[in-house]
Formats: structure tokens, sequence, C-alpha cells
């Protein structure tokens, strides 16, 4: 996977300016303090997955606009690995990648995902009726759903409401790789080029 990926910052204010929204108001919708919000856009300051998360959740934009490089298209084609963006967190303890960026058509994205060993991602509730389906492809993920705890091995799965809280953890030695693909059923707002 490339190291490649676009400056979630510019995105953010890009986001943020075509709303005619002020930092209060962005945080007022996301849930992310103006502060934070002010240095994700300075480039200050790297966010996490999590808030990443939220930023998208209150903007109703794919995940994927915040890690995906170029603009995201809805036509068929081979997927390179040469080509994905990575995102790491500044901890490095998780990494993620899309690999398909978000399809305006079928409303998904789909990204891989890789948790360090001890490595724990707490997610907020996502928009109303969204739902991810995880399968594990190295190592044994801890997915906890709205309190319920379930371990997945190599090739398992999960499909579960993500509008809730959910967190994922590895409490094993090594990486843990998953694939997640994420269906938004009401179409979120494409980001901007």
């Amino acid at each position: 996977m490339s190291e490649n990926f676009p400056n979630p910052g510019h995105i953010l204010k890009t986001l943020r300016l075509s709303r005619g929204w002020s930092l209060t108001q962005a945080a007022g919708q996301t849930g992310v303090s103006k502060a934070m919000l002010g240095q994700i856009e300075r480039g200050e300051s790297s966010p996490t997955v999590a808030t990443l998360w939220k930023i998208a959740t209150g903007f109703h934009v794919p995940f994927s606009a915040f890690i995906t490089s170029g603009p995201q298209h809805d036509n068929p084609g081979a997927l390179r690995s040469e080509q994905t963006s990575q995102w790491q967190q500044h901890t490095a303890t998780m990494r993620v990648a899309p690999l398909f960026p978000f399809d305006h058509q079928l409303g998904f994205d789909m990204l891989c995902v890789e948790l360090a060993a001890g490595a724990i991602s707490n997610s907020s509730p996502h928009d109303a009726g969204v739902i991810e389906h995880i399968f594990v492809l190295q190592g044994e993920l801890t997915l906890v759903v709205n309190e319920t705890e379930y371990r997945l091995a190599v090739g398992e799965g999960l499909r579960f409401q993500a509008d809730g809280p959910h967190s994922y953890r590895n409490e094993k030695p090594g990486i843990v790789r998953f694939q997640s693909l994420i269906h938004y059923p009401q179409t979120p707002v494409q980001a901007p080029d």
C-alpha cells in the first residue's frame, strides 16, 4: 500500500466552507472540538481514524473521502495496490486503506484495516442505518458491538449495525488485518475534489 494520501485538513476545510459552516458549527455537527478541527485544518494535528469517522459522519460524507487520493469514481476498473493510499494514525497502531473508494451508485466503501498488537480503536456511532461487514484476513479480531463481544478468527466475519458504539481490538501478538465493507443506506454527499 502506498503512503500517499490526501490532506485531511484541506478536505475538512473544503467541506466546511462549501456548507458555509464556522468551526463552531462544524464542531456541533461532528462532536469534535473547535480547537481540534482548527488544528486539523491547519495541519497542526494528525487525526485518528476515530476522529476522521466523527468528522465524516457529521458532514454526511463517506469515510474514504478523507483517505482516498484523487477524485472518487463510480467507474469499474482494476485496482492495483500501488495506487491505493493508506492512512496511518500518528501512533502507527492502525492503518486503513481504501480497497474500493466510495461507490456512489452502490453506496459503500470497502477498506482494508490493520491493527498492531494491543491496538484498540473505539468508534462512535455512524449515521443511522449504516451497516458494516467485517471479514478477518490475518490474526484474531475482538469486535465489540453495543457491549456484545465477538472474537473473529481468519476466515470469519460479522455484519452489524454501525449506528451504535463499537470497537476493534487486537489482543494477540502480531497484526490483525481485516476488510471492512461499509454500506451507507442513504447515499452520503460526495466530498468535493
